[in-house]
């Protein structure tokens, strides 16, 4: 971007918009399709709104001639059938000359400058030939790259390839935790990252997601297989796999979440408890589908007299859902949440956690329960063990104070 400042333009004024759509070849949609309550359908009135506004601004350019072909590229995660909509508004307001063009992005959050800059495929969704030729102009350097897949589809293929690909990912996370995870937490003598070396050698497994948790979060895996769900249903079609996987995500954390009233019969009330991590990942203040968040419920339910909260970034936005309060103590580091605390949630995946155990060996004089939702001391467990800490791992059985 500093490099290219002197042919960059931002701008909050629609009407410096308007006069740039006379030159233009090409409009990226990049708005949000949030999902209506948990019914998997999408919120669809900003993509609208949007939509009908820009439709206006076409439908003048040229002094109303319309004479430049222009295509319009939507980039946010939408229902299959969105270009019919999209050439519907269009259409119905009269704009000529425009091609309709779907290309999905699929950044990780947290590593979306990197995924933009190095992105393993581009996905273009095109009718017209025409709309291809134009946007590998924009993508040349892609296009032309002996390392980025670059693949040209329909408009409806790609709009599904979002939706398909987050579920694929999703279901093989949900796999891990739900078979892989509880076979570990099920039996004696079985350590989950041995198994993880066993699985990933094989190259048609891999060994993305192979990482065990209590629950996978954030604003695209959930939304989008509800999404999916919901769209196969309004065809009449079975499904039931999606709805199965969305399902086990939620059993997975509440039995992680069970475990210490069942194994070692805890009683939560009145305890004071560190919560560590309110992002539903590191590397982001995001806490959309955040475990943390149903921690939260979870601890208020049970009557817990303290919930000490750190995270390094996302604390602000946690606050919006669980104000600070006499019962949310909200902290500067990890250490100030622990020192007094009788049960540590470990819910977040951040790096400094895995340094955590030392703190706790040579800091902490009580023993708290240890309940590592992401596997992050599991490196210490047995050190933690033999200094009187009872864990309660993902993943793992209970590691009980040796007698």
């Amino acid at each position: 971007m500093v490099r290219n400042k002197d042919r960059i333009k931002f701008t909050i004024d629609y009407n410096e918009v308007e006069k740039f759509l006379d030159n233009c070849d090409a409009i990226f949609l990049c708005l949000p399709t949030p999902e209506i309550g948990q019914t998997g359908e999408s919120n669809l009135e900003y993509y609208f709104s949007a939509g009908e506004k820009l439709s206006q601004a076409l439908l003048e350019r040229n002094q109303g001639k319309q004479e430049k072909y222009i295509i319009i590229i939507n980039k946010s995660t939408v229902p299959v059938d969105m270009v019919n909509r999209t050439q519907e508004i269009m259409d119905k307001a009269g704009v000529k000359n425009y091609g309709v063009v779907s290309n999905p992005e699929f950044l990780v959050e947290g590593k979306a400058i990197e995924g933009s800059l190095r992105p393993d495929r581009v996905v273009v969704g095109a009718w017209k030939q025409k709309d291809f030729e134009i946007i590998r102009k924009i993508y040349q350097r892609f296009y032309d790259s002996a390392t980025t897949k670059y693949i040209e589809v329909n408009p409806k293929e790609a709009a599904a390839s979002k939706l398909l690909a987050n579920f694929v990912l999703f279901n093989k996370l949900v796999v891990c935790f739900d078979v892989i995870g509880r076979t570990c937490e099920s039996f004696s003598d079985l350590n989950y990252e041995n198994l993880r070396k066993v699985l990933a050698s094989d190259s048609r497994i891999g060994s993305w997601g192979l990482y065990d948790s209590m629950y996978v979060g954030g604003s695209c895996f959930i939304k989008d297989a509800r999404s999916l769900s919901h769209q196969l249903k309004s065809t009449g079609s079975n499904s039931d796999l999606v709805d199965g996987v969305y399902l086990a995500n939620k059993r997975q954390l509440n039995n992680f979440l069970q475990r210490a009233e069942k194994e070692i019969d805890f009683n939560w009330q009145d305890k004071k408890v560190a919560l560590l991590g309110t992002a539903f990942k590191r590397d982001t203040n995001d806490i959309r589908n955040s475990a943390s968040v149903e921690i939260g419920k979870f601890l208020q339910q049970k009557h817990v007299d303290k919930i000490f909260v750190y995270d390094p970034s996302a604390m602000d936005n946690f606050k919006i859902i669980f104000p600070e309060s006499e019962k949310f103590i909200y902290c500067q580091h990890e250490f100030e949440a622990v020192k007094d605390a009788e049960v540590i949630i470990i819910a977040t995946d951040w790096p400094q956690f895995r340094g955590l155990a030392d703190i706790l060996i040579t800091e902490v004089e009580n023993k708290p329960l240890i309940m590592d939702g992401r596997r992050m001391l599991q490196h210490r467990y047995l050190d933690l063990q033999n200094f009187g800490f009872t864990v309660i791992p993902v993943g793992g059985q209970i590691l009980k104070v040796k007698s």
